[in-house]
């Protein structure tokens, strides 16, 4: 799937969770974390398929912006989307890093050899949708929608 540059709004009474981490491998594992405690509390079942998918595409948008939008002394920004009308759960991680833009998987596979390059091959693989933003001249912000597999019980 080609990644696409669409800025959403966020609707009024829309689920969701914000949080800024540490830009460090901590900061990237708590937000893999966070992110199935909050389905969880959304009512999607913690080790569905769903929350999986979500905890994945998390913890690699989270490690690209440790390693590829870190800036030091600055965090990055986890947030959390529940969009039942569309059957989505949306995942946007913000980093301090706008002239760092995601290189599009599509473009070709990182070479056999290299010890990095796929991972948004993988949010490609699980994201209905991802693309990214530059929303001003300090952030930038990479997002991925994810459709809600199977029941969501929600609760707000």
């Amino acid at each position: 799937m080609k990644s696409t540059n669409i800025r959403v709004e966020l609707p009024t009474g829309v689920p969701h969770l914000t949080i800024r981490l540490s830009s460090t491998a901590r900061g990237a594992r708590l937000a893999r974390r966070l992110a199935g405690q909050q389905l969880a509390a959304w009512g999607i079942p913690y080790d569905s398929e769903t929350s999986r998918a979500v905890a994945l595409v998390t913890a690699e948008l989270a490690a690209n912006a440790v390693t590829h939008g870190r800036t030091p002394g600055r965090d990055f920004r986890l947030t959390l989307l529940l969009l039942p009308e569309h059957g989505v759960v949306r995942v946007e991680v913000t980093d301090t890093r706008p002239g760092r833009l995601p290189r599009d998987p599509a473009a070709g596979p990182a070479a056999p050899d290299a010890p990095s390059g796929r991972g948004l091959l993988l949010v490609a693989a699980y994201a209905e949708r991802w693309g990214y933003e530059v929303r001003d001249a300090y952030t930038k912000t990479v997002w991925a929608d994810l459709t809600v597999i199977g029941p969501c019980f929600l609760r707000t």
